[in-house]
């Protein structure tokens, strides 16, 4: 077993240079891509673009070092419909909440334990979870786990949040869902 393969679940697993040099071609393209698109591809401004695009390469790799994610597309692709379906029901949800007298809206907040631990792929999981409508992450406590927002406390908000977790590691490519 290399390095790549080790680790608890959910653990970011430690890139292989290969992975690395990939990544950091991968980046580096869309880098350049990004700098043509801002200059329409001006011939004299393809030197500086590939001065900066390697700057920024270089950069993007101190500041978020590359980690295996193993990115399934159909998987990634059956999450964002889900994505996308929640999305409205639960902006139909909060909208009549909000909205209608009898609907009940007791805003407060819930603790959320993440098989994830800190770093890259719980920021990401964390990043979706705000795009969805009722729930915010506002910061962690002592122990690691999550505090988030809801509109409602009285909803399944941490099973609902489990659930969402699995699916949106699984189209990343947590060892979460494969274990």
């Amino acid at each position: 077993m290399n390095s790549a393969e080790t680790g608890n679940i959910g653990e970011a697993s430690p890139a292989r240079w290969s992975d690395v040099i990939g990544g950091a071609v991968i980046r580096a393209i869309g880098f350049f891509c990004f700098w043509l698109a801002l200059t329409r591809g001006d011939p004299g401004d393809l030197g500086p673009g590939l001065i900066a695009a390697a700057a920024a390469t270089w950069a993007s790799l101190k500041l978020l070092p590359a980690e295996q994610w193993g990115f399934r597309p159909i998987k990634f692709a059956g999450f964002a419909l889900h994505f996308f379906h929640q999305s409205i029901v639960a902006g139909v949800d909060v909208a009549l909440r909000a909205l209608h007298p009898r609907l009940p809206l007791q805003p407060g907040f819930v603790t959320y334990q993440a098989q994830l631990p800190p770093g890259t792929k719980r920021n990401t999981f964390c990043a979706i979870m705000s795009l969805m409508p009722g729930t915010l992450p506002c910061g962690t406590s002592g122990d690691g786990s999550l505090a988030i927002h809801c509109l409602d406390v009285t909803q399944p908000v941490v099973e609902q949040l489990s659930m969402e977790e699995t699916l949106c590691m699984g189209a990343l490519g947590s060892a979460k869902s494969d274990a």
